[in-house]
C-alpha cells in the first residue's frame, strides 16, 4: 500500500462502512432472536450456552484465517478485503432467509453455524479495511463509525422483532407437530437477508481499496503460498504479538464472557422480573417478554449509534483507555440494576449506560492497539483480536451451564448480575493496560471536509 493515505470526507467514511450495517443487523438477530427461537423449538435454558457454541468456534477458526489470507490477497478489480466480506454477505443472506423455516432444534443449530461462519468471513476484513484505508488521524472516526452502524443495525433488528410481533400472527409447527416458531419471527429474518447483501454491495461499489506499491506487489507474488501458510502466519504473529494486545486479551476474557451471559439470559431475566414467568410455564407471556427484550436491546443500540461519534471527542480529550474504563463501569452498574426492575418501562434507564459501553466495546479497543500493529499484518492481527473475543465465549459456552445450575440456582437474574461483576473486573484489567501516548492520540476530522 502507498505510504501516504489521503484523508477521506465524512461521507466517504460513511460509505465505506455502510456494509457493517447489514452484518450487524444479522448479529442483532443472533443476540435477541436466536435464543428465544431455540426456546420455541424446546431447548432448555441450561442448554443455551452450548447451543451458542457456533459463534465463538467459527470466530476462532475463520477470522484469523480470513485475516491472514486477505493480507496476502490483491485483485486489480476486487481489491484485498472486499472479496471476503462480499462472499460472507451472500452466504449470510441465504442463511437468514432459511433460518425461520427450521422445524427442529438441530436444523436451527446447523444454520447458526453456517450463518456465523459467513458473518465472521465478512466482519474481520472490515476491521482491517479501516486500518488499510484511513490515515492514523482518522482511524478513530473509522472504527467508531463502525460502532455507529453496529448500533443502527442491531437497533433495527431488535425493533423489527417488536414490530412484526404486532402485525403478523400465526405459528409454524415443529417436526413432531408441536407449536414451533411464530410467523412474526420470519419478517425480521427476511429483512435481515435483504439488508446484509444490499448494504455490503453498497460499500463494495462506493469504495476503492488502496493498491499495493510495486514493491509490495512483487513481495506478494514472490511469497510461497501453501495450505499451511495462513496457519504459520497466525502462529508467528501470536508469538511476536505486541504486549498491548496481550493486555487487551485479559480485558476481553472478562468483557466478552459477560456479554455472552447477557445475550443468552436477558429475555429469560426480563420474563422473570417483569412478567413473572418462564418459557416453560407460559409461552404466550414469554413471547411478550421476548418482544419487549427486543425493544430494550434496540434502545441500548440507539444509545450506541447516538454516542459513537461523541466517543471520538472523548478519546481525544481523555484518552481511549480512560474512556473504555468508564464505559465498562457504566455497563457493570447497568447489569447490577437490571434484574431488580419490575416495571417494563423502567428497564430502559440502565440501558443508557449499557449502550454507551457497547459503542466503546465495538470501537475504542481498536484505537488503543492499532498503532502497535505492523501495517502489513492488519488482517491477521484483527483476526487474532477476534480470537481474544471468541475464546472467552467458548469458555462461557462450555462452563456457564454448570455455573448456572450449581452456583446461580438456575436463576436468569443471577446470570445477569454475574455478567455485571465480570464487566467490573474487565474495567480493572483495562486500568492495567499500558498504551503508548502515540497510540492513544486521536485527531478530530477537519471540519471543512465533514
Amino acid at each position: 500500500m502507498s505510504l501516504t493515505k489521503p484523508k477521506l470526507s465524512f461521507w466517504q467514511i460513511i460509505n465505506m462502512n455502510v456494509g457493517f450495517f447489514g452484518i450487524q443487523y444479522s448479529f442483532g438477530l443472533q443476540q435477541t432472536a436466536v435464543n428465544p427461537l431455540y426456546s420455541f423449538l424446546d431447548a432448555r435454558p441450561e442448554d443455551l450456552p452450548l447451543l451458542n457454541l457456533a459463534g465463538p468456534m467459527t470466530g476462532l477458526l475463520i477470522q484469523p484465517i480470513i485475516g491472514a489470507l486477505s493480507d496476502k490477497t490483491w485483485h486489480p478489480r476486487w481489491g484485498r478485503r472486499k472479496p471476503y466480506f462480499l462472499i460472507g454477505a451472500i452466504f449470510c443472506s441465504l442463511c437468514l432467509f432459511a433460518f425461520p423455516f427450521s422445524r427442529a432444534l438441530w436444523m436451527a443449530v446447523g444454520l447458526l453455524w453456517i450463518l456465523d461462519a459467513a458473518n465472521n468471513t465478512a466482519m474481520e476484513p472490515y476491521r482491517a479495511f479501516i486500518a488499510d484505508k484511513l490515515p492514523a488521524s482518522q482511524r478513530a472516526m473509522g472504527f467508531l463509525t463502525q460502532s455507529f452502524f453496529t448500533g443502527l443495525g442491531i437497533t433495527l433488528a431488535n425493533l423489527s422483532l417488536f414490530f412484526f410481533q404486532k402485525v403478523i400472527t400465526g405459528q409454524s409447527t415443529t417436526s413432531t407437530g408441536e407449536p414451533g416458531i411464530p410467523y412474526w419471527v420470519y419478517g425480521s429474518f427476511f429483512v435481515g437477508a435483504v439488508c446484509s447483501i444490499v448494504s455490503v454491495a453498497w460499500s463494495v461499489i462506493k469504495t476503492l481499496e488502496i493498491p499495493p506499491t510495486e514493491a509490495e506487489l512483487a513481495a506478494l507474488r514472490a511469497e510461497h503460498k501453501g495450505f499451511l501458510t495462513p496457519f504459520k502466519e497466525i502462529f508467528s504473529s501470536i508469538v511476536h504479538m505486541p504486549k498491548t494486545l496481550w493486555q487487551l486479551g485479559l480485558v476481553y476474557l472478562f468483557q466478552w464472557y459477560a456479554m455472552f451471559c447477557y445475550w443468552q439470559f436477558i429475555s429469560h431475566s426480563i420474563a422473570q422480573s417483569v412478567w413473572h414467568t418462564t418459557a416453560e410455564t407460559n409461552q404466550h407471556l414469554y413471547e411478550e417478554a421476548v418482544g419487549w427484550t427486543g425493544l430494550v436491546n434496540g434502545f441500548y443500540n440507539i444509545i450506541t449509534f447516538l454516542s459513537a461519534f461523541g466517543l471520538v471527542w472523548m478519546a481525544k480529550k481523555f484518552g481511549a483507555k480512560q474512556v473504555h474504563i468508564i464505559c465498562l463501569l457504566l455497563a457493570s452498574l447497568s447489569l447490577f440494576i437490571l434484574p431488580h426492575i419490575e416495571n417494563k418501562y423502567y428497564l430502559f434507564a440502565p440501558m443508557i449506560g449499557f449502550g454507551i459501553a457497547w459503542a466503546s466495546m465495538m470501537g475504542v479497543p481498536y484505537i488503543m492497539v492499532v498503532g502497535s500493529i505492523p501495517k502489513e499484518k492488519y488482517g491477521v492481527y484483527m483476526g487474532i483480536i477476534n480470537m481474544m473475543i471468541v475464546v472467552p465465549m467458548i469458555i462461557q459456552t462450555l462452563s456457564f451451564g454448570y455455573i448456572y445450575k450449581t452456583f446461580l440456582n438456575n436463576n436468569p437474574a443471577n446470570a445477569i448480575t454475574f455478567a455485571g461483576a465480570l464487566l467490573l473486573v474487565a474495567a480493572l484489567a483495562t486500568m492495567r493496560m499500558r498504551v503508548a501516548k502515540n497510540e492513544e492520540e486521536v485527531e478530530m476530522p477537519i471540519a471543512s471536509g465533514h
